[in-house]
């Protein structure tokens, strides 16, 4: 080596050095006394106890390797959802769901589609796997069929919609999903994230189980985060046709689920009264958040999730910043979402009954001044 030359190192693909890091919602405050945490949508009743039990029982079994196949879990997911455990993958988390599709049916040159405010772990997943993210434009903060449609290229591979849609909440009537799906090239796969699914209450929405079971194209992938209350265990799913789930097999790691994740879905999946409970307290708190805070002057995008997307007055000197800090300061922790390109805005988890009434005074006193 020349004394003028650079050393050598390891260099990552640009298309992965081009990845933005993703930030979680934050998880603390500093004050002391009660604090809500209500950036990350994650369940106001816990886990089904049920649930708990079942992974405390693994305790004594941790040096063993896990069931490579989830095989317990799939056929306790199959059960449950009437469906074929040998159409069912499993994962860490539907993350791991979101980049082992993409891995498999991704490479250089390839598009992928998403939409302007879709879960950013599609972007991040698209481009670790080579190719490119296309984004499309949403309509009144809901997804655009017909834009996705134009989109579409002979590079295009695959489509991801969220059903409902995280940041905002809205959601497509599954007539929407069924035309997009017409209008797609077979050899496009179109993911359906419906992660939210279990709170809509809707009679015209659909999760994706019959497009996905009855389709080429077609998979739908669920979480175990949110109203099932296991984000600390990162566990998903995925249902689809058998070529999809099998080359998602291929790659995936051979003990990807944890035995104690395992054994806790199983239960989770099967204590459907714990899930009523958590689909009756967020009809109850979704419509009463959301117009109590209409009622002070912000503008909430209407939502069948368990969140809300509050947005803020800033010709009115109420910028979402201002709110953040002041709610931090009060203990009640939301989501700013300016990485989603919304700068005056605000994610708020329906929480408990305490926090949702803490919040909504806190942000009565900041819209009326009263600090």
């Amino acid at each position: 080596m020349s004394l003028n030359q650079e050393p050598l190192c390891p260099k990552p693909r640009d298309s992965v050095a081009g990845i933005p890091l993703y930030v979680p919602g934050k998880s603390k405050a500093n004050v002391s006394g009660r604090v809500h945490k209500l950036s990350s949508n994650e369940s106001p009743l816990g886990s089904s106890p049920k649930a708990v039990d079942a992974y405390r029982q693994m305790a004594g079994q941790l040096e063993l390797y896990p069931d490579g196949g989830s095989s317990a879990l799939r056929e306790a997911i199959g059960e449950v959802h009437g469906i074929h455990p040998d159409r069912i993958i499993c994962g860490a988390g539907s993350d791991e769901i979101l980049n082992l599709l993409a891995y498999s049916f991704l490479e250089s040159g390839d598009e992928a589609i998403y939409c302007e405010y879709g879960f950013l772990v599609y972007p991040i997943a698209i481009q670790a796997a080579g190719a490119m993210p296309i984004v499309v434009k949403e309509r009144d903060f809901t997804t655009d069929v017909d834009a996705i449609l134009a989109a579409v290229t002979e590079k295009t591979k695959m489509v991801f919609v969220a059903n409902p849609n995280n940041p905002t909440g809205t959601y497509l009537p599954f007539s929407e999903i069924r035309r997009l799906h017409r209008g797609l090239p077979g050899n496009v796969v179109l993911v359906l994230d419906a992660a939210y699914a279990e709170y809509v209450t809707e009679t015209d929405y659909e999760a994706g189980i019959e497009l996905a079971g009855s389709s080429d194209n077609v998979v739908m992938t669920r979480t175990y985060s949110k109203i099932y209350g296991l984000a600390s265990l990162r566990l998903g799913w995925c249902y689809g046709p058998e070529a999809i789930i099998g080359a998602m097999n291929r790659i995936r790691g051979p003990f990807n689920v944890s035995g104690p994740s395992q054994s806790a879905g199983v239960a989770a999946v099967r204590d459907q009264d714990f899930v009523r409970a958590a689909v009756a307290h967020n009809s109850e708190w979704l419509p009463k958040v959301s117009k109590a805070l209409e009622d002070i002057g912000l503008k909430v995008t209407p939502s069948v999730a368990n969140f809300v997307l509050v947005h803020f007055p800033v010709s009115q000197g109420r910028t979402a910043a201002d709110a953040d800090k002041y709610l931090l300061d009060h203990g009640c922790i939301l989501r700013q979402v300016s990485n989603y390109n919304l700068p005056n805005a605000l994610r708020m988890t329906i929480g408990s009954a305490e926090a949702c009434e803490d919040v909504i005074k806190h942000l009565t006193d900041f819209m009326t001044g009263e600090q």
